[in-house]
């Protein structure tokens, strides 16, 4: 019998990560589930997952906390004795909007650790775990995804520094897919538009109103957590083998330069 490969997604109990995690259970992947505090989400999801016949456990980590990432991993290899792919996915918004000119140094730093510092050494460090993986014979390639934003190029001026952390993921995704390549393990970035969870509830009626009655995206609906579900999943199925530092847009098209 096939051993069933591995994927750790990182904030995974809600919204994009929740529907990244759904995705790969339902092609027979064995999922971590990480969270930061909501322990009753991700056992929920655990349960579903296990409704769809394949492994998953829940393991909580702060990522930007780096002193969690060796236990995280640990996790992971303890529970399935590999690990296949990397979903950088946890991020979040800052907490207060503020208009560029009062942003706090609290929030730029708090913002960046967990959509980027974290990532960063996280990737890092799985990064090492897969090669010697590879170098074993235990798994035969690793993925590495990032999930980004449409915000590493759109300027929000009342949060600057989730701007600035997605156009950051965006080198990162560049600098380790080239330095792990030769180590055969090919590294995306799935960046999504305005997807329907938690963060965006917010401002749902300002984005009813641009995506439905103005036409801002060319496909005019929300985008919901399954479609970027279906894009990892897609990448990790190894569709794109001849590809790496590749950045695959769920967004409608909004990327797209229109008159």
């Amino acid at each position: 019998m096939s051993v069933k490969r591995a994927a750790l997604v990182t904030g995974a109990s809600r919204g994009i990560g929740r529907g990244i995690a759904l995705a790969l259970a339902e092609k027979g992947w064995n999922v971590a589930v990480n969270y930061h505090s909501n322990a009753a989400a991700a056992n929920d999801l655990v349960s579903e997952i296990k409704a769809r016949g394949t492994e998953a456990f829940a393991v909580q980590a702060d990522v930007a906390t780096l002193g969690d990432h060796a236990r995280l991993l640990d996790a992971v290899t303890g529970a399935f004795g590999r690990l296949d792919v990397l979903v950088n996915n946890a991020g979040i918004g800052p907490r207060v909007r503020a208009d560029l000119l009062e942003m706090s140094v609290e929030s730029y730093d708090e913002v960046m650790g967990v959509n980027l510092r974290g990532p960063f050494f996280l990737t890092q460090r799985a990064a090492r775990l897969m090669i010697g993986q590879i170098q074993a014979g235990t798994i035969e390639q690793g993925t590495v995804v990032n999930i980004g934003s449409v915000s590493a190029y759109t300027a929000s001026i009342n949060r600057g520094e989730y701007c600035v952390a997605k156009a950051g993921m965006g080198m990162m995704t560049a600098l380790f897919a080239d330095r792990l390549a030769t180590h055969g393990i090919n590294v995306y970035e799935v960046r999504p538009g305005i997807i329907e969870t938690d963060m965006t509830h917010v401002a749902k009626a300002k984005y009813d109103r641009l995506i439905i009655e103005e036409g801002l995206t060319p496909i005019r609906r929300w985008g919901q957590p399954e479609d970027v579900g279906r894009a990892v999943e897609a990448i990790v199925s190894g569709a794109f083998p001849f590809s790496t530092g590749e950045v695959i847009n769920v967004d409608g098209g909004f990327h797209l330069r229109r008159l």
